[in-house]
Formats: structure tokens, sequence, C-alpha cells
């Protein structure tokens, strides 16, 4: 197996490799590109995603500047994806984001990982482990997901938490290390944000 195969496998391998520095540089050249774009060139944005990045729904909006190791090679999302200021993707094997899904600014999604055991690190060993991102999820600002961790459908993440362990579908987590805080029901159906309330007029076709 060669070290580009191991990326995707959470095997060890290395990082350094001709190979992948190569592909990887290549990559890191259309990310630059892509952080000078203007506010005002939309369209040209849209088109250097679809070349970048693995998978992209229809309507997503990523504020530059954008940060991804691949530069969004191994990076999936939905439709209606919408990312603030500093998005790092730590994209050395895939990241899964869904449909309507907001990242606030400086939210943090990595794959990889480097052995606990220093002589392993002194070679420059990595792992490497998928992250999913449900669909119609809310990161909030600093938010850091780690290697191989899954969070639910619907699933809000406070502001500043590191998510170390798979989150549920339908709840609100917040913390370090994060943990699940309550489900979302109908306490959210009447209130936003502390006590102010929704209009009932807001929730007619919900």
């Amino acid at each position: 197996m060669t070290e580009r195969e191991k990326m995707h496998t959470t095997d060890l391998y290395l990082p350094g490799d001709p190979d992948i520095v190569k592909e990887q540089t290549a990559c890191l050249d259309k990310l630059y590109d892509f952080n000078q774009t203007r506010p005002t060139e939309l369209e040209k944005r849209t088109a250097m995603l679809r070349e970048m990045f693995a998978e992209i729904g229809e309507d997503c909006y990523i504020e530059p500047p954008l940060h991804a190791n691949f530069g969004g090679r191994h990076i999936h999302f939905g439709r209606n994806v919408y990312a603030n200021f500093n998005l790092t993707l730590v994209d050395d094997t895939h990241i899964y984001v869904g449909d309507y899904t907001m990242l606030a600014p400086n939210v943090v999604l990595a794959t990889a990982g480097h052995p606990i055991l220093p002589q392993l690190r002194e070679k420059s060993y990595q792992y490497n482990a998928p992250v999913r991102i449900g669909r119609n999820c809310w990161l909030g600002a600093g938010v850091i997901v780690l290697p191989g961790v899954t969070i639910g459908d619907n699933t809000v993440v406070g502001a500043g938490s590191v998510v170390t362990k798979d989150l549920p579908a339908n709840v609100l987590a917040v913390g370090t290390p994060c943990r699940v805080v309550r489900e979302i029901g109908e306490h959210d159906r009447t209130y936003y944000f502390q006590n102010r309330t929704i209009e009932p007029a807001l929730l007619k076709d919900l």
C-alpha cells in the first residue's frame, strides 16, 4: 500500500512522501487563488470551489480566508452550506458536511492526528480519520472537531467547544470536552435567544 493510499485508512503514514507533497502543493496553489478573490467575484468563487472540492452542492457560501491542508480536495459539502471567516479544514482525509449546515468564524474540522509515542512523531508519522457533520447543524465560533467524530443532524454546538466524541442528532452540546446539554424541543419553538420569543407567524409552516 502506498503512502497516498494510507491517508484514507487510519494507518500511520508519512505525509512528506513526494507524491503526496506534489498533489498537495497543486491544491494549495488553487486555494491561494481563491483567497485572493474580491467580494464581488461570487461567480468566480463558486466555479473555483467546484474545481477545488471533492463535492459541493448548490448555493454554498464560504467567506475567505479559507484554510485547508489539501485545498478542499477531500471535502464533501451538501447544499446551502454557509461558512464564515477562517474556516480551517484539515482535509488530509475526507470531511462531510450536510445540507444547510452553518459554520461560524474560526471553526476547525480536523481529520489528522499524530501518535503519542515521541519516537514516531520524530519520524513525522501521521494518521487520518474522517469527520462527518450532519444536515442543518450549527457550529458556533471557534468550535474544534477532532478526527473521527460524527455529529448528527440538527445538532447545535456552542462556541468554543472541543468535540472529541460523536454527538447524536437534535441536541445542544457545549464545553471542552463537548457534552450534550439537552435535546432540542418545544422550548426552542418558543425562544430563539434568552427570553426573546419567536413570532408565531414564523412558525406557521414549520
